[in-house]
């Protein structure tokens, strides 16, 4: 089974996709909007990645999530299963290839922080960025049964990095 699109070198125009569809999904969802941010290895310039668009949507609350997901359904995005509490996911695939990827999270949410330190320990480091690039083409060139497995063999290596940069972050100087 294969992933739901195939890792390609960085491409210099993903911030500009980003852009667009900020700009497109932004006007869903009103005065709950507080910030939408470019996550994903598509945000990490240098690192190869499925061309798949990655928004985390930071909202104060979720008030009214049917009319959120028709708004979503107008632009073409399908709502998946929520992440947990607070974290919902809309996807979009074009010709039956996923270009976007849409994470609403609720103000403090402990997934809002992870995503935004993971894509700045990757953009700050750039063997740590290599590394990571070859975890991925390893596991795609390996993998037999779709994204989940894909996502369950990286997230090994993302949670060993996250820890280290907390209890770096943590130490006194």
């Amino acid at each position: 089974m294969a992933l739901t699109s195939k890792i390609s070198l960085y491409d210099n125009q993903w911030p500009a996709a980003f852009r667009a569809e900020k700009a497109r999904i932004a006007k869903g969802f009103g005065s709950e909007l507080m910030d939408v941010q470019h996550v994903g290895s598509t945000a990490v310039p240098g690192l190869a990645a499925k061309p798949e668009i990655d928004l985390l949507v930071v909202v104060a609350q979720n008030r009214d999530e049917e009319a959120r997901t028709a708004f979503m359904a107008g632009l073409g995005y399908v709502r998946g299963s929520d992440l947990g509490l607070g974290h919902h996911f809309y996807r979009r695939d074009v010709d039956g290839v996923r270009t976007h990827k849409v994470h609403v999270c609720v103000s403090g949410h402990e997934q809002i922080e992870r995503m935004l330190n993971f894509r700045d320990l990757l953009r700050q480091d750039s063997d740590l960025r290599q590394q990571y690039q070859n975890l991925k083409l390893e596991l795609e060139a390996r993998n037999r049964e779709g994204v989940g497995e894909y996502l369950a063999q990286k997230a090994p290596f993302i949670d060993a990095l996250m820890r280290r940069a907390s209890g770096a972050s943590m130490k006194v100087t």
